[in-house]
């Protein structure tokens, strides 16, 4: 234990006195946040840009007034004469025109279809202002020639609001569903990445050593599998501490959660008064926050443990088989197949977390890290369940890296040959 102790030391100070770690711990959150505010951020950016021009050709001769009016916020509409589709296909292309919209005769009793043409695609966003355009100005019209009240349109526009409750053992409270699988997925997403990468890590430490020859003076002071444990768990200990730090910010993030929403909410939009307080403007929003369990981040950091150990001692067993980085892709492949597997069913999960396919795929070893953390976020796992699941991690890990143990002793000192999956299979029997 004194010379695993000595070599996990090293591993960890080596790693975590550099300036990656210290970026990486710090960018690695506003990175995923990123990933998962941005592209919102741009798609609404986007349907909300300049307005664009669009030539309207009404065949109809009634439905041009509505649309000018539905619209005025959105796009600017000049109508065009009938009959001379060249011309203004040609100010389309030449950029007079954003677009040309065609309304056949018929599309206001129910038939035919309306047209639209642009030069360069319209893109999701603008097909469907245009389509929900074109239908409101269409319906509209279709309801008048009935002589429906104004007030009937106004009853058949608004919308109910619905308030989602869901029952406690205190009584009741607000559904906070969305905000909970959020965090359920970033958590996921987070042990998924970190498995990953630090396995990686040490994979390559391993093929550096031995492409190095310097493994060679190593195994003279210690055994093959005092070497691999301490490198493992040195790169762990990095790696846990790293989560703990991620873990805070999360619990951080939540905390504050109420207060960063509440700055990008106008009151006023909500009938409020300017000085309204945080608890106010979300009430009047609709928006709950989800009370997060201090065990759920107990339970992120031991899966994460459990799932680091178990992948990187096979990333250590495939390192010591090879003697380059390019070599190992083909043997890392079923370990990736299994990381990826997680992510696949993650969504799935997230919509029924205690299905009973939810519930065995997150009892799996290989797929509890990520799987298990989720359902935990986002549903009332049972106690027995999660136990299970996280027994069944560390009976898997046990058996692993004394399997892997056998496959490092051997395969540390090979050289000159790429292995297979049969070699690995041969040195494992090695007695």
């Amino acid at each position: 234990m004194n010379k695993i102790w000595i070599i996990l030391k090293s591993e960890f100070l080596r790693r975590v006195l550099t300036k990656w770690f210290i970026l990486s711990t710090l960018l690695a959150p506003i990175f995923l946040v990123g990933i998962a505010v941005v592209p919102g951020i741009l798609a609404v950016v986007a349907s909300e840009g300049e307005r664009r021009t669009i030539a309207v050709e009404d065949e109809t001769n009634v439905l041009f007034p509505g649309l000018l009016a539905a619209a005025e916020s959105q796009f600017e509409l000049v109508r065009v004469e009938e009959g001379s589709p060249e011309n203004v296909r040609a100010a389309v292309e030449n950029g007079q025109y954003d677009g040309y919209l065609l309304l056949p005769d018929g599309l206001q009793n129910g038939t035919g279809e309306a047209v639209y043409y642009s030069a360069e695609g319209s893109g999701i966003s603008m097909r469907g202002r245009i389509e929900h355009l074109v239908n409101s100005v269409v319906e509209n019209y279709r309801l008048s020639m009935y002589n429906v009240q104004p007030e009937v349109l106004q009853i058949l526009e608004s919308n109910v609001p619905i308030r989602m409750v869901v029952f406690t053992e205190e009584g009741e409270a607000a559904d906070s569903t969305v905000a909970s699988s959020i965090i359920g997925y970033i958590m996921g997403l987070f042990i998924y990445i970190t498995i990953f990468i630090y396995g990686a890590f040490v994979m390559q430490g391993v093929i550096e050593e031995k492409t190095s020859r310097v493994v060679e003076v190593m195994i003279s002071s210690v055994r093959p599998f005092e070497l691999m444990m301490g490198k493992v768990l040195g790169i762990g200990a990095m790696g846990l501490v790293q989560m703990a730090l991620w873990g805070l910010l999360i619990l951080a993030g939540i905390a504050f959660a109420g207060e960063i929403i509440s700055l990008f909410i106008d009151p006023s939009s909500l009938n409020l008064p300017a000085g309204a307080s945080t608890d106010e403007i979300m009430a009047s929003a609709n928006i709950s926050l989800p009370h997060v369990s201090p065990m759920i981040f107990v339970w992120f950091i031991l899966y994460f443990l459990g799932g680091y150990l178990l992948y990187a001692s096979l990333f250590a067993a495939i390192g010591s088989a090879v003697e380059q980085q390019q070599d190992a892709q083909a043997l890392t492949l079923p370990i990736t197949l299994l990381i990826l597997i997680p992510i696949i069913f993650m969504s799935f999960l997230i919509e029924s977390p205690n299905s009973t396919l939810s519930v065995v795929l997150s009892l799996i070893p290989f797929f509890s890290p990520i799987l298990m953390i989720v359902r935990l976020a986002i549903a009332d796992v049972p106690l027995w369940q999660s136990t299970l699941a996280y027994l069944l991690l560390v009976g898997t890990f046990i058996g692993t890296i004394w399997m892997s143990g056998r496959i490092y002793r051997v395969g540390i000192l090979m050289y000159g040959k790429k292995p297979a999956i049969k070699d690995l299979i041969r040195w494992f029997r090695y007695a």
